[in-house]
């Protein structure tokens, strides 16, 4: 009893932790920047202070916590949905496809608005997120780390495909704006779109259970009564959703659905329904503290989010991948040295 007790206790400490770090960095968001905005320089900068404050800063803090948590909360529904850690819309094709609809979008339709774009990059994100879930769900050999390489595999031909589209109808450079993720041209009006992400949250929490009886396999979700496959496309279709939203806004920021989760899920365990907050506040955290890195270091200049969080995640999904790999193998060894009784006591 006190051990759960304890247990209560460190989550709720890690949950306020978080609260406060975001509060922290959110407030020191505000006042980074080549114009200087401390202190009483806003009162006295008079109404342009004023509007680089309520135009420029607040929408691109507000875009910042929506592509964090957006991105996070995804990543974690693509986890729990497809029954692997290292799945997520980075390492399964759904970046890549919202990408190549963002291409389908300038080229058929060129004067479209950005809710135009969106459909598109939100059409073909979920048509990639299924193709790669059929195609994983044909394969046989379904190994923790096999998966998401083939997810990679196949969002470079999704990728490769959609840079061959761009050079052929001379599109290479309207559409390097939508690849590179960073937030410099986040401005009051261009960005709204992104808060698509809350509502779609509040689904994906409203149904958390759900999503958690399907990850626990088909049969598992038949036999309580849960309809495997609309439940499946319910989540898949929010994850592609949150994905084209924050790729049209702030183009395409990797990693953060892969490694946030299973960061959060040390402390938080495998619940959607009691790591979702804590997912989604780290996850705004990861993204603030990687953007105000690319703000500050090389000032007044700025460094692309996109290139910060590439060095980070790419690092710890190498870790991640060698960690399962040396599990794995210790589980083999052990499984050798141990006697035929320890191992379930049956011999041919």
């Amino acid at each position: 009893m006190e051990h759960k007790e304890a247990g209560i206790i460190k989550e709720r400490a890690f949950t306020l932790i978080l609260a406060g770090g975001l509060l922290l960095l959110s407030v020191f968001s505000l006042f980074v920047g080549v114009i200087d905005l401390r202190g009483g320089s806003v009162v006295a900068g008079g109404l342009g202070r004023l509007d680089i404050l309520l135009i420029s800063r607040l929408p691109r803090l507000l875009a910042i916590l929506c592509a964090g948590v957006g991105m996070s909360v995804a990543g974690l529904l693509t986890q729990q949905l497809c029954m692997n850690k290292f799945v997520s819309p980075t390492t399964g094709a759904t970046l890549a496809s919202a990408q190549f609809g963002i291409l389908l979008a300038l080229l058929f339709m060129p004067r479209s608005t950005i809710w135009g774009r969106a459909a598109f990059a939100f059409a073909a994100a979920l048509a990639g997120t299924w193709a790669f879930v059929w195609f994983i769900q044909r394969i046989k050999f379904k190994d923790t780390v096999m998966t998401p390489l083939v997810g990679m595999m196949f969002g470079n031909v999704v990728g490769g495909v959609t840079s061959f589209l761009a050079y052929r109808f001379s599109m290479t450079q309207a559409l390097s704006s939508w690849l590179a993720g960073h937030f410099a041209l986040v401005l009051r009006g261009r960005y709204e779109i992104v808060y698509l992400v809350f509502p779609l949250i509040i689904v994906a929490f409203a149904f958390a259970n759900h999503f958690n009886i399907v990850g626990m396999g088909r049969d598992f979700s038949q036999n309580l009564g849960v309809n495997y496959n609309l439940v499946l496309f319910g989540g898949l279709t929010i994850a592609a959703a949150i994905t084209a939203s924050v790729v049209v806004v702030v183009g395409s920021i990797p990693y953060i659905g892969l490694i946030v989760p299973n960061i959060v899920s040390m402390f938080k365990g495998d619940r959607i329904r009691g790591s979702l907050l804590d997912t989604a506040m780290f996850g705004a955290i990861f993204v603030l503290g990687c953007d105000l890195i690319g703000r500050v270091v090389v000032a007044p200049y700025e460094m692309p989010v996109e290139l910060i969080i590439g060095i980070l995640g790419s690092a710890l999904f190498v870790a991640m991948l060698i960690r399962r790999l040396n599990r794995g193998r210790k589980h083999i060894t052990l499984g050798r040295d141990m006697p035929p009784r320890a191992m379930g006591g049956m011999r041919s």
